[in-house]
């Protein structure tokens, strides 16, 4: 149940990956790059935290990508 988020939220943080933003996989960083943009501490958290998963995400599924190439 943990793992819902609303589709603001997802649709905000792919927008944020695709102009390029240089999200880390620590979410004290992400909190950090986030804070002036983002108009409520809750909604920058959890956009933080979805983040993060995003990037570890990234980090495991990039080297299977490369491997079929």
């Amino acid at each position: 149940m943990g793992k819902i988020k609303s589709k603001l939220i997802r649709r905000t943080a792919k927008k944020f990956i695709e102009e390029g933003v240089g999200f880390t996989e620590n979410f004290k960083d992400n909190k950090k790059i986030l804070s002036d943009t983002m108009p409520s501490k809750k909604i920058r958290n959890q956009m933080a935290g979805l983040l993060v998963t995003i990037k570890k995400q990234e980090r495991v599924n990039k080297p299977k990508i490369i491997q079929e190439k």
